[in-house]
């Protein structure tokens, strides 16, 4: 199915630029998105809890810093930028008092709002600019002239222009420079977590893992199977992201090439796409937000856990000791 890609041309910039825009949090995301609009000569201020660390951090960046329903109440569009399993209460005990008809409550992630975890009025617009990029290279490419391209979203329209508003916010933050992608929650949502959970976080991470125990448990030097399973795994991966597949395959050893095609299949399944599958279900109907937002409930007993199993893994002593050696990272 194709979709439907935006450019500066399709913007209208003083749409953003007239809005009282509260940006609720200063992490990753937050800092990247108030900055980036407040460059683009947006009238921005961020909200932040009482005793937030961030505050001196958005001050010194020349951000004007208010209290979170102080800002929900000066704004008229708000961007919720706070961790998922927080923004129900944030929203709850400091938005939606101050919440008036014809707002605009933004997000960078479907998950709240496609898990019904809140529920906003009828009266005001919902919409989303998730740059498909971490905070910080959203904000250097945005200093650097360039942008991270943006998904646009739109739950609810109240006011009738709700589609403009989303793309009036994305050239804000830079994403008209690059494109952007027009989507839904229930796509950028579930999309996502599978691509988080299957591939990049979930599944590259027991893949390095599986690899490197198999190296060392066949009597391998461990600080050999580092280098092979986890060091080199960013050079290949920089092949693919700059110009695909192909010019990765064009770049590596005749030999290389042909153990990929002889032991991807091996390693990638059927029984692995099974899995896949099975992720992607649970995602649909709603099993892992359910289960994330209880361990949340329960002081994230099973992400601490989990947390402190791999940071006692070998793979992470052995790469310690290895990225020592690094002079270009220290």
């Amino acid at each position: 199915m194709a979709v439907t890609i935006y450019y500066e041309e399709d913007c209208n910039p003083e749409i953003i630029k007239n809005k009282k825009i509260a940006v609720i949090g200063y992490g990753s995301q937050g800092h990247a998105h108030a900055l980036n609009l407040k460059d683009s000569g947006c009238d921005v201020r961020v909200g932040l809890r009482p005793g937030s660390k961030s505050a001196d951090l958005a001050r010194e960046a020349g951000l004007k810093v208010m209290d979170i329903p102080a800002a929900a109440e000066e704004a008229d569009l708000i961007m919720m930028l706070v961790p998922d399993e927080l923004q129900p209460s944030v929203y709850e005990d400091s938005i939606a008092p101050h919440l008036k008809p014809g707002d605009t409550l933004a997000f960078a992630h479907g998950f709240n709002i496609h898990y019904g975890y809140i529920t906003p009025p009828d009266d005001v617009n919902v919409i989303m600019c998730a740059p498909k990029g971490p905070g910080h290279i959203v904000r250097r490419q945005y200093t650097e002239g360039s942008g991270v391209p943006d998904l646009i979203c739109v739950q609810q329209d109240a006011t009738g222009d709700a589609w403009d508003i989303a793309l009036s916010y994305a050239w804000g933050v830079g994403g008209a420079r690059s494109g952007i992608i027009k989507a839904t929650f229930k796509e950028e949502t579930e999309e996502d977590l599978f691509g988080e959970q299957a591939v990049l976080c979930g599944g590259l991470v027991e893949l390095v893992k599986a690899g490197f125990e198999t190296l060392v448990e066949a009597g391998y030097p461990p600080e050999l199977a580092y280098f092979e399973c986890y060091h080199e795994m960013k050079m290949i991966v920089d092949l693919m992201y700059e110009s695909g597949i192909h010019f990765m395959n064009y770049s590596i050893s005749n030999t290389a090439e042909y153990g990929e095609y002889y032991a991807g299949p091996k390693v990638i399944n059927e029984q692995s796409r099974e899995a896949m599958r099975e992720i992607l279900a649970r995602i649909q109907d709603g099993s892992f937000a359910r289960e994330f937002m209880e361990d949340c409930d329960n002081d994230h007993a099973r992400l601490l856990a989990s947390r402190e199993a791999i940071n006692d893994h070998e793979i992470e002593k052995t790469g310690e000791k290895i990225r020592s050696m690094f002079t270009w990272t220290n």
